[in-house]
């Protein structure tokens, strides 16, 4: 995928490794951190409120996404999130904020 917007959270978040074993990722880790991060902007204070949030939005978030099997559950989301480098992640939110601010 060729990204133009410079302020993708794709081009940000690319970069962090996926500390998964392949055989199984159900959801890709690009969708679940922007599933994460947009529920979060959006006021989910957690795993399940981040499940709900995407559940809800589904039909809009197909508009960006292609989550095969559907919106990661509540235990996914805080698997993926205890395992990813934590400061590869805090790395790429500030990049990608502090593009969203110029």
């Amino acid at each position: 995928m060729t990204l133009s917007n410079p302020t993708s959270l794709f081009e940000h978040f690319q970069e962090i490794e996926d500390p998964r074993v392949e055989r199984t990722k159900d959801h890709a880790l690009l969708d679940i951190i922007t599933i994460a991060v947009c529920a979060v902007i959006c006021g989910a204070d957690d795993w399940v409120d981040i499940e709900a949030w995407g559940n809800e939005k589904l039909v809009w978030l197909r508009q960006f996404l292609a989550p095969p099997n559907g919106i990661p559950s509540h235990d996914t989301f805080g698997r993926v999130f205890s395992r990813i480098d934590a400061e590869a992640f805090q790395a790429a939110f500030l990049g990608w904020g502090s593009r969203r601010l110029r």
